[in-house]
């Protein structure tokens, strides 16, 4: 391919996104793809990104830089790396206010930079220094700060373990100046939606890749933030969302309790504060934040697995813990309590291994009525008729049922799963006889 000029290459783009021919979009997409291949890419996508013509040139000159960074960083000399990470700063500074996506693309494309080039001694202190006393570079800062940790393990970088090893341990150092930055955000923004999106995005980020200081944290108004959201009616179902996953991530983070006591206290604590709300979204028939309180609720069961094991009832084996799934195995939607499944295999396999009769005692009750709310999930309506496909959505949701039974079943004795048989079978029999026929517990029973 000979070097093409920056005018040519906008043409091409243009094509690609305008051309009514079908014919002449793949001719153009061809060719782009060709020339992000070349070494002519870098120089191209630069200059794309000077002329801020449109949208559309920048998102493919955005793209080409993050996949040059990721793929093909070998083919650039050390000394033009610094001038590469002036210029993409410049471009994202420039071009923070033209589309969410291209700072995304040019955020990925400086923390690629910035875990290949050795050379960069502590990036996150250079980038806050650098831009965090100005309001209007905010955003692409946290965006930045938000895909650094996500690429650490990315497969598309070619870096070794030692390297991987030492920006853990870098980003490790400034994590707590990131979380100060993140709260400092919270406080000038108020309640600005975006914003707070964009902090427990990032905030979740850091909880994932496991650096952040667990004393520090448990004592960092962050936390309060994040459950006041949680907790509050008129929280936007986005926002909901990004506190809901950053709550769980912080409680995977913890999930060697022993070490991390003090921060997981506080979630431990916080998230049993959201029963009310979780009731007050079944009220209001709103099944996204449904959903969202269940993985957290789920999430806290699977991180204290073994501390409720352990010592039930005392401390952080709290069974209040169990109570909070069995209120969401009450909710009319299977989808709800189908999210627990895996904590309730977790919890079965734990207690046979242990094999204490005393210990299964304090459990079972919980099974029983784990049970009766599975029972009554896979009721098939009083007009359903013939038996469900095992392919459908409801039938994969009845074979998942039957499993689980299989994984639980020696907690309450059969005859318990026999009473649930029965059951079925009077559902069945006003049904048609499809319920009874296909009873998932009665498939549990019989494999059993």
């Amino acid at each position: 391919m000979e070097k093409p000029t920056v005018a040519l290459v906008y043409q091409a783009v243009q094509a690609l996104y305008h051309d009514p021919d079908p014919a002449g979009k793949e001719r153009a997409s061809v060719w782009l793809g060709e020339l992000q291949r070349s070494m002519y890419a870098w120089e191209m996508a630069d200059q794309l990104l000077q002329l801020k013509q449109d949208v559309e040139s920048c998102y493919f000159a955005a793209q080409t830089m993050k996949m040059k960074i990721q793929t093909s960083f070998f083919e650039l000399p050390p000394e033009t790396h610094i001038a590469l990470r002036d210029s993409l700063l410049s471009h994202i500074q420039s071009l923070k206010d033209l589309s969410p996506i291209i700072v995304t693309q040019l955020a990925l494309a400086i923390a690629d930079l910035a875990l290949q080039m050795a050379s960069w001694k502590g990036c996150v202190h250079t980038l806050i220094e650098k831009y965090s006393n100005d309001v209007s570079s905010m955003t692409f800062l946290i965006e930045i700060l938000t895909v650094l940790p996500e690429e650490v393990h990315s497969r598309s970088l070619r870096i070794g373990a030692n390297r991987r090893t030492e920006i853990i341990e870098d980003l490790a150092y400034y994590s707590s100046t990131v979380v100060t930055l993140l709260m400092t955000c919270v406080e000038k923004s108020g309640s600005n939606e975006k914003m707070l999106i964009k902090v427990f995005r990032c905030l979740g980020s850091w909880f994932n890749l496991g650096v952040l200081d667990s004393n520090f944290m448990a004592n960092n108004q962050l936390l309060m933030v994040l459950f006041q959201v949680l907790q509050r009616d008129e929280t936007s179902t986005n926002l909901h969302e990004a506190a809901s996953d950053c709550v769980c991530s912080a409680l995977y983070a913890i999930e060697n309790v022993d070490t991390h006591m003090p921060l997981a206290l506080q979630l431990f604590q916080g998230v049993l504060t959201l029963e009310t709300a979780y009731h007050m979204a079944v009220a209001r028939e709103d099944l996204d934040k449904v959903l969202n309180y269940c993985r957290i609720f789920t999430e806290l069961c699977e991180t204290f697995l073994e501390t409720t094991v352990k010592s039930p009832g005392q401390g952080m084996g709290d069974l209040r813990t169990l109570e909070l799934l069995l209120i969401c195995a009450g909710h009319p939607q299977y989808e709800v309590v189908e999210i627990s499944f895996n904590f309730w295999y977790r919890l079965g396999e734990n207690l046979y291994k242990t094999n204490d009769p005393a210990l299964h005692g304090i459990f079972r009750p919980y099974i029983q009525r784990l049970l009766h709310g599975l029972a009554r999930h896979c009721q098939l309506d009083p007009d359903h008729e013939g038996i469900p496909e095992d392919t459908d959505d409801f039938g994969e949701f009845r074979m998942r049922v039957s499993d689980l039974v299989k994984d639980v079943i020696f907690l309450v004795g059969s005859m318990e799963c026999f009473s649930q048989v029965a059951t079925f079978w009077k559902l069945g029999v006003r049904a048609g006889g499809a319920a009874a026929r296909d009873c998932p517990y009665r498939r549990a029973l019989h494999q059993h």
